[in-house]
């Protein structure tokens, strides 16, 4: 039985170490609570994440980080990202050079900006690195509800590998060389969730939301442009295709928090509310700060930044997003036939 690492006990690496179990891989699931590896490892269920599955027996969650990483084939990093530089820390010294490191957070590095997969490079820059993304969310993986994800990596071959690894009837993985475009995608499609909860909170319509997600992914492709992504990816599962499912499920918590923001709860009442890390607050402040100084346009992120951290009131910001200049859809291309 080939052995797999996930670091993180949430939701989302609960229902991967589910897929891979029920594939054959022996699961070392490690959690820095030790109440809650006793509790899995007792009760076969995860219910503070997902109530209601059970583990099967090769599932094993321990609180010894050094004990879990050993001899795994592939080390899977489910922690939020902003503790993924303080994960790589903790596991450097004893992790191989072979074992693969495959990244299922999504986010950008408050303080630095930099990709997870930069993060990741600094701290560990001789394993192979890939990212897993898409429109996947961890209650209907671990339900078996048929996904489809995207694994990226400068090296194909990993790719590849890591590909067949999670590959099931349930869960189809495609491969993409674009690792810039598949992280930039799933991280900055948090920021346009979190502004659809806002629409619905303050009682828009459907109109509103497919403004928001469709001049969403506009900017978001100009600033995955700017750091040297593919367009082309921000059409697929990481990018459109992570995206609709965020603004549109009540299952994504960026949403469930821009829900609570558009009715009135400040940002405190409305974190204590959802319980769990929302991704997309964090992403908004970096992005916000990286736009601006590489200077690309990124109204709808200013607009939630603003909102989240200088008070702004989201009617009102609306009003003010709807009344900017006036511009042409397709602005890049106007300017490119007209020779700008």
């Amino acid at each position: 039985m080939e052995k797999v690492c996930v670091l993180g006990a949430g939701s989302w690496g609960s229902a991967l170490a589910l897929g891979l179990a029920k594939k054959g891989y022996k699961v070392n699931m490690w959690t820095l609570k030790e109440e809650q590896a006793q509790k899995i490892n007792k009760t076969k269920e995860n219910i503070a994440y997902l109530p209601g599955i059970l583990f099967p027996e090769n599932i094993i969650v321990t609180t010894n980080i050094e004990e879990a990483v050993n001899n795994s084939k592939i080390v899977v990093l489910a922690v939020p990202s902003q503790a993924i530089r303080s994960i790589c820390k903790q596991i450097k010294s004893f992790i191989k050079e072979e074992q693969i490191i495959v990244d299922v957070a999504k986010g950008l590095e408050k303080g630095t900006g930099l990709r997870l997969s930069e993060v990741c490079k600094e701290e560990l820059p001789k394993n192979p690195y890939v990212t897993l993304s898409g429109p996947s969310h961890a209650e209907e993986v671990a339900r078996d509800i048929p996904t489809t994800v995207v694994v990226a990596s400068q090296d194909l071959d990993i790719a590849q590998l890591v590909q067949d690894v999670f590959m099931s009837p349930k869960l189809r993985v495609y491969t993409n060389p674009d690792i810039v475009g598949v992280e930039l995608g799933g991280a900055l499609k948090n920021i346009i969730a979190f502004g659809a909860g806002i629409c619905d909170g303050l009682g828009y319509g459907d109109n509103a939301k497919a403004a928001l997600m469709t001049r969403g992914i506009s900017e978001i492709s100009r600033l995955g442009l700017a750091l040297g992504a593919n367009v082309s990816t921000f059409a697929g599962l990481s990018g459109i295709g992570d995206l609709i499912v965020t603004c549109t499920s009540m299952h994504s918590r960026n949403r469930r928090a821009g829900i609570l923001i558009g009715q009135g709860k400040s940002l405190d009442e409305t974190l204590k509310e959802v319980k769990m890390v929302v991704e997309g607050i964090t992403a908004t402040d970096v992005a916000h700060e990286v736009a601006k100084k590489l200077n690309i346009d990124m109204p709808i992120t200013n607009a939630i930044y603003s909102v989240l951290y200088e008070g702004a009131n989201p009617n009102e910001v609306v009003v003010e997003l709807m009344m900017r200049n006036k511009t042409h859809e397709m602005e890049e291309v106007v300017n490119e036939k007209l020779g700008f």
